[in-house]
């Protein structure tokens, strides 16, 4: 492989605080963000490597489509393992974007299986499957999830066998990549190897059970996620210490603004607030916990990323957590 077609990452500060990960690469097609073309028999571009533990945001959006932000999904890097912790709608793209391959991703994580956590899936089981320019997944995907993952990913599955088939007749898919294994758990430790402990915790998503977070630990660092939550106790414990905390969270006052618009969303809104957290209860779950770093992601109402907008949207979060602050946006890194 030349210089020419490896690949290259943009990387630039933004006004939020947080480093951006830009177009993957150049190669003889001209095609952006594909990372690396394969010759024939050559060997496929190796997984992701960090020494250090690595996130990237891919989606930092919600339900509703967004130019700006894709559904929830984040990537994360530890040595050459590569965990995608759930996967919405528009999640090929982003990792695309952040010059990773479908088939590196080594697990998938799910939070919890609302549809803007989930809806990406079948166009990542295939895409990681087949390859295209680069030689695809040969064995099963491994996904992780709480307790009813194998019946709804399972739903999904079956939905696909016949495009499976049908890969594999005429497309000459290898077939030792049709199939997913399952790791169930809503609590306790996930995935182990490599120095890599991936620890599984339940979150209080209201109605909607199980639900789970998830705790990184690599090389002294430590990363959680907190999947969609309610204001909770555990997510304290699991992040107590942490150099990062993702937190979902909704901005009370913007939520209030539309509501003042439009009153028939009234009941629309309560919902939404009723099994979420706020911008201030995320940051009082990150003052509680003494992490270093808090970011907000699956952002209610989500503000355009410009950095006034996001300010606004944040306001008054940095009277209660006096750490770090991000407001999230796609294809932030940290």
């Amino acid at each position: 492989m030349t210089d020419r077609g490896r690949r290259r990452v943009l990387l630039g500060l933004t006004a939020a605080g947080g480093v951006m990960v830009g177009a993957a690469a150049r190669s003889r097609l001209g095609l952006g963000g594909l990372g690396q073309l394969v010759e024939p028999g050559e060997e496929p571009p190796a997984p992701p490597f960090r020494e250090h533990l690595t996130v990237i945001l891919l989606g930092t959006g919600i339900p509703l489509p967004s130019v700006h932000r894709s559904r929830p999904a984040v990537a994360v890097i530890a040595g050459a393992h590569v965990f995608l912790v759930d996967c919405g709608a528009g999640t090929v793209d982003r990792l695309l974007r952040a010059s990773i391959w479908p088939h590196q991703v080594t697990h998938v994580l799910f939070t919890h299986h609302h549809n803007d956590h989930n809806s990406g899936f079948s166009d990542f089981f295939i895409t990681s499957w087949g390859g295209g320019a680069s030689p695809g997944r040969k064995t099963p995907l491994k996904v992780y999830g709480p307790t009813n993952t194998r019946e709804i990913i399972g739903k999904l599955m079956a939905h696909l066998e016949w495009d499976i088939s049908l890969r594999v007749k005429q497309n000459k898919f290898d077939p030792g990549g049709a199939h997913v294994t399952y790791v169930e758990r809503d609590r306790g430790t996930m995935f182990e190897g490599d120095g890599v402990v991936v620890t599984v915790f339940p979150v209080d998503h209201g109605i909607v059970r199980p639900a789970v977070g998830y705790r990184f630990d690599y090389r002294g660092r430590r990363v959680v996620i907190s999947g969609d939550t309610r204001p909770c106790d555990e997510v304290i414990r699991q992040a107590r210490g942490a150099d990062l905390l993702i937190h979902e969270a909704y901005s009370k006052r913007w939520i209030e603004r539309a509501v003042e618009d439009y009153p028939k969303a009234r009941d629309l809104a309560n919902g939404i607030m009723g099994y979420h957290s706020s911008t201030f209860e995320a940051a009082e779950v990150a003052r509680a916990a003494g992490v270093n770093h808090l970011v907000f992601t699956h952002l209610m109402p989500s503000p355009t990323p410009v950095w006034y907008f996001e300010r606004d949207w944040a306001a008054g979060v940095t009277d209660i957590f006096h750490g770090q602050v991000t407001v999230g946006r796609d294809l932030m890194v940290f």
